[in-house]
């Protein structure tokens, strides 16, 4: 069975070879302190380069969807210029996601 780093939301789902099982979503807290941001044109349908731009790791795209669930239901093509989502803190993601 492979293993996935602990960046990557399939890090709790189980690998059984050739197949995943029913994907197990990773869940941090979400704070009153998340910063409230609105998706700037540079980041249009590329939450890979906010997540780098902020936390270092591309591999965390998907935290912007985890954290925003009723606003971005696709996680690239929702993510366009204007929508307002809640980032959460590096410090949060290191301590619930231990990475």
């Amino acid at each position: 069975m492979a293993s996935y780093n602990k960046s990557s939301p399939y890090y709790e789902t189980k690998n059984y070879g050739n197949f995943l099982d029913i994907m197990q979503m990773r869940n941090f807290r979400k704070l009153a302190s998340d910063v409230r941001y609105q998706i700037d044109r540079i980041y249009q349908y590329r939450p890979d380069l906010l997540a780098y731009d902020l936390y270092g790791d591309a591999s965390l795209w998907w935290v912007f969807a985890v954290r925003n669930p009723n606003t971005i239901k696709d996680p690239v093509f929702d993510f366009r210029p204007g929508v307002a989502i809640y980032i959460p803190k590096k410090e949060t993601l290191i301590a619930d996601l231990g990475l």
